[in-house]
């Protein structure tokens, strides 16, 4: 695969689903091939517009270089139809200088375009926070993107809430962000802040309409939707993906009942995957995949995130059954 014009990319992700895809794993950090390989098989069976590896959900900068490779492959391979994004970003590792971060960030999109990726995700280079003051900061924040523009990939920017390692970029930063001829769009995950989403949506709805707003909001997916969002890229989207693929499916279709129905289940989801601690998200969709059958409980370890206790494994499950996406006790045979 090669890199697409910012416009086929546009086209492709245009009212589309893209599972943020997290990566099975063993407690030593190692991928789990038979894991991976069955989760592929489940997600090429999913109306999806494509799948982001290496993001957040994907432990993308943790990762060792020969372990993002081969989950990019698998993936790519995999799924040869559909789009591939690669998160992309600096290593902490060589965040002692601005230009050892941007080279760091630089060989990992190299790696993606020659590995079969698509289009970039762009991480915020969080370490800039450290720097003297915001207008400085905003000025690396820019060149860090322009350097990455400079390989005529599609970006899509992330604006992420600063808990967990983005940067609130000023309205003036996103207007000369979004203004860059590779970037194709602006992925929002703000959790908490809906002030935030209606902000930026509204800036990129009068300002840039040709850019696509992408949906990062697992906790409140259909709002977001209806708050402007033309496609969505999210974590949840991992596992039980039919059902929120068909809650994009039911609001760009005009068919309201059916979306008002979806949107309660898939809310009921959020609310069992997306809590205190947050970090544990990543474990949470492992253990949904667990209960769905795409993978073992032996590949759904998270070496990063915090341990969590067997009751939420015990939740996921009641969840699952209590949106139809799982068979329980009493559900009733065919």
């Amino acid at each position: 695969m090669k890199a697409l014009t910012v416009e086929e990319c546009a086209r492709r992700l245009w009212h589309g689903l893209v599972p943020a895809v997290p990566v099975p794993m063993t407690p030593s950090a190692q991928i789990d091939s038979t894991g991976q390989k069955n989760y592929v098989a489940y997600m090429k069976r999913q109306p999806v517009a494509g799948v982001a590896v290496w993001a957040h959900t994907g432990r993308g900068l943790h990762l060792q270089r020969d372990q993002r490779i081969e989950v990019l492959q698998a993936w790519a391979q995999g799924l040869p139809d559909r789009l591939v994004i690669a998160g992309v970003g600096g290593s902490h590792d060589r965040a002692g200088t601005f230009s050892g971060y941007v080279d760091s960030a630089l060989e990992m999109a190299n790696d993606a375009l020659q590995h079969g990726a698509q289009a970039f995700l762009i991480y915020a280079p969080s370490p800039v926070r450290t720097s003297a003051g915001a207008k400085e900061i905003e000025n690396l924040v820019l060149e860090y993107h322009r350097q990455l523009a400079e390989l005529h990939a599609p970006m899509i920017l992330f604006y992420l809430y600063e808990a967990a390692g983005g940067i609130s970029y000023s309205p003036e930063l996103l207007r000369r962000l979004l203004a860059l001829p590779e970037v194709v769009g602006i992925k929002l995950a703000t959790l908490d802040s809906v002030m935030t989403y209606q902000g930026v949506a509204k800036l990129v709805a009068e300002e840039f309409p040709e850019k696509i707003l992408i949906s990062g909001e697992d906790r409140f997916l259909g709002y977001s939707l209806m708050a402007g969002a033309q496609a969505a890229l999210i974590g949840m989207g991992a596992a039980c993906t039919e059902l929120q693929s068909n809650l994009l499916r039911a609001y760009f279709s005009g068919h309201a009942v059916e979306f008002l129905d979806l949107s309660s289940a898939v809310d009921r989801l959020s609310q069992a995957l997306f809590i205190h601690p947050m970090e544990g998200y990543i474990r949470r969709m492992l253990w949904t995949l667990v209960h769905l059958g795409v993978i073992g409980r032996e590949s759904a370890h998270d070496p990063w995130g915090p341990e969590l206790p067997e009751s939420e494994f015990n939740r996921i499950r009641e969840t699952l059954v209590a949106i139809g996406e799982l068979e329980g006790p009493d559900t009733p045979k065919e």
